[in-house]
C-alpha cells in the first residue's frame, strides 16, 4: 500500500548523498519508510558542491529510489546546509540614549534588525543566535524595562559563502525537487544528540566527518561558537595511500587496524596486515604511525578552536563526539589527553528512537544529521493529487447525446457574413475591455493586500522579538533552577 504521509530529507555529505523518508510516531520516535544513498566524493568536497550537474543527477536518482520504496511521489524535502565556509561571526550593535531612558521592546527589536542589515562581504547570514544585552556594566537576557543611557546588543551570526546556498538551490531546481526548508546542519545535529542539561551546563559538540570537522559550543542553552575545519577522516585515508595503495584499500585498513594511540607489545611478534589486491603485507606499526600523526593534527586544531571560543574552561558537560570518523580507535582518548577534559562521550544515535531495519540503521554516529533533519521536519512531504473521475460504465448511466455538426446555410450570403464579422469585432472589443477591467481590479486587490500585510507586519512583533522572548524564557528557567539550587 502506498504511503501518503511522511517527511523526506536529504543530506549532502562529502562522501555520500543520503535520502530518507520517515513517519513520526506518537511517542516521538521515527519510523524509517525509505532509504537511498549515492556516492558524492567526485562532486562534493569539504561539504561544498563543485559539480552542479552531477549533484542534480544524484539527487534525481535518490528521489526516484525513495519514491519507488514509498510507492508515492515526493513533493518536497528538507535539506541541510553545511560545508567548510560555515561559521559564526560575533557582532555588537550599540545605541546611546538621551539621559536615563527606559529601554523599550521597539528599541531592542530595532537593534536586532540593524544587526541583520549589516553587510557581510561574499557571505549570507543564515541565522542569528542572540547572546546577551549589556546595560551599564550588567549583562541581561532581557533589557526591556531597564533604565540606562547606553545599550549594547551582542549577537552571533551564522554565516556561509553566498555561493553555498545559491549552488544548493540551483541543483534542486535542476533536479525539479522543491525544498521544504533549508536547515543548518550543525544545529540539526546538536538538536538530535545533545540533552538540554548538556546545552545548559556547557559542552562542545565535535562532528568528525569525511572531509570536515565541525565544532559547536553551547552554554546556557545558547549557541556560543561554531566553525568548520577542512580536515576529516579522508585526510587520514589519503595519508595512508602513501604506502602505495588505493583509497578504498586505505579506508579498509584504517577501519580494521587503525588506532590513534597504537602501542606495539615488544614481547609479541610484529603484527602485519595483508592487502587485498596483491600479496604485499604492511606493518601495523607503520600504518598507525601515519594515522597517529594526522589524528594529532586534527585534534590539535579542534582544541585550538574550542579555546578560541573562550569557553574551554566552562564546559561542565564535557565534549560530545559524533560522525563516522569519530569511530577511529583511541581518538577520544587522544582528545582527552590534549584537552585535559575527562568527560567525553560518543553519540552514536539520536536521543529520540529511530525504528529502521538493521541494514539501514548504522550505530556509528554517521546518520545523526540525516535523522536530525527528519525530526526537525513538520510538513507532510507526500505529493497529493486529485485523481480524475473515471467515466461511469454502469447500466443506469445515460448515453452521451450524439453531437451533429452545424451546417452554415448562408455561407454564400456576403451581407450576412459582413454582419457576422462586425458582431465578432464588437464582441472581441467587449472582451478586451472586460479583461483590462479585470486586470485593473486584480492590481488594486494586490495593492490592498500588500498594504494590509505591511500594516500587520508593523503591528505584529518581528522575528527578533520572538527570538528574544524565547531566549528570555530559557534564561528565566536557568536562573530559576540556580535560585532553587541555592535555596536547597
Amino acid at each position: 500500500m502506498a504511503t501518503t504521509e511522511f517527511i523526506a530529507a536529504i543530506e549532502l555529505g562529502s562522501s555520500k548523498i543520503t535520502g530518507v523518508a520517515g513517519k513520526k510516531n506518537s511517542d516521538g520516535s521515527m519510523q524509517i519508510l525509505a532509504y537511498a544513498q549515492e556516492d558524492s566524493s567526485t562532486f562534493i568536497r569539504k561539504g561544498v558542491i563543485f559539480n552542479l550537474d552531477k549533484t542534480a543527477q544524484s539527487l534525481t536518482s535518490i528521489i526516484n529510489r525513495l519514491e519507488g520504496e514509498l510507492k508515492n511521489s515526493i513533493a518536497k524535502v528538507y535539506v541541510g546546509i553545511g560545508g567548510q565556509s560555515l561559521r559564526t561571526v560575533r557582532n555588537v550593535v550599540s545605541r546611546d540614549l538621551e539621559d536615563e531612558a527606559i529601554i523599550s521592546e521597539e528599541l531592542v527589536s530595532a537593534i536586532g534588525d540593524e544587526n541583520i542589515a549589516i553587510p557581510v562581504v561574499d557571505m549570507d547570514i543564515l541565522d542569528v543566535a542572540p547572546q546577551e544585552y549589556k546595560v551599564g556594566n550588567n549583562l541581561q537576557a532581557n533589557p526591556v524595562g531597564l533604565v540606562g543611557s547606553h545599550i549594547e546588543g551582542r549577537f552571533l551570526n551564522i554565516v556561509a559563502r553566498a555561493s553555498v546556498r545559491k549552488n544548493l538551490e540551483h541543483c534542486f531546481q535542476q533536479a525539479k525537487i522543491d525544498i521544504a526548508d533549508q536547515l543548518i546542519a550543525p544545529l540539526v545535529t546538536a538538536n538530535a544528540v545533545l540533552t538540554e542539561s548538556e546545552r545548559r551546563s556547557g559542552c562542545a559538540l565535535i562532528d568528525f566527518g569525511a572531509d570536515t570537522t565541525t565544532i559547536s559550543v553551547y552554554k546556557n542553552n545558547i549557541l556560543r561558537f561554531l566553525t568548520v575545519l577542512p580536515l576529516g577522516g579522508n585526510s587520514i585515508t589519503r595519508d595512508i595511500t602513501t604506502l602505495q595503495m588505493e583509497e578504498e584499500e586505505a579506508e579498509r585498513l584504517k577501519k580494521a587496524y587503525g588506532d590513534a594511540l597504537y602501542e606495539e607489545d615488544p614481547e609479541q611478534e610484529e603484527t602485519t596486515c595483508k592487502l587485498d589486491d596483491d600479496s604485499r603485507t604492511i606493518k601495523v606499526t607503520d600504518l598507525n604511525n601515519i594515522i597517529e600523526a594526522r589524528a594529532e593534527e586534527i585534534i590539535a586544531n579542534v582544541w585550538n578552536q574550542v579555546q578560541l571560543s573562550g569557553f574551554e574552561d566552562k564546559l561542565l558537560a564535557g565534549i560530545i563526539l559524533t560522525g563516522g570518523a569519530a569511530n577511529l580507535k583511541s581518538l577520544d582518548e587522544m582528545l582527552r589527553k590534549r584537552s585535559k577534559i575527562e568527560k567525553i562521550r560518543m553519540a552514536k544515535l539520536p536521543r529520540n528512537t529511530v525504528h529502521a531495519p538493521s541494514n539501514i540503521l548504522k550505530k556509528d554516529g554517521s546518520q545523526n544529521t540525516l535523522f536530525g533533519l527528519l525530526f526537525e521536519g513538520n510538513q507532510n512531504c507526500c505529493l497529493t493529487e486529485t485523481a480524475p473521475q473515471p467515466a461511469s460504465t454502469s447500466a443506469t448511466s445515460k448515453p452521451e447525446p450524439e453531437i451533429h455538426k452545424t451546417v452554415d446555410m448562408f455561407e454564400d450570403d456576403q451581407e450576412l457574413k459582413e454582419q457576422a464579422r462586425l458582431a465578432r469585432l464588437k464582441k472581441e472589443e467587449e472582451e478586451r475591455k472586460a479583461k483590462l477591467a479585470s486586470q485593473e481590479a486584480e492590481r488594486n486587490r494586490k495593492q490592498k493586500e500588500k498594504e494590509e500585510r505591511k500594516r500587520k507586519k508593523e503591528a505584529e512583533p518581528s522575528w527578533f522579538k520572538i527570538k528574544v522572548k524565547k531566549t528570555i524564557e530559557e534564561m528565566t528557567n536557568i536562573f530559576s533552577e540556580d535560585e532553587n539550587d541555592k535555596m536547597s
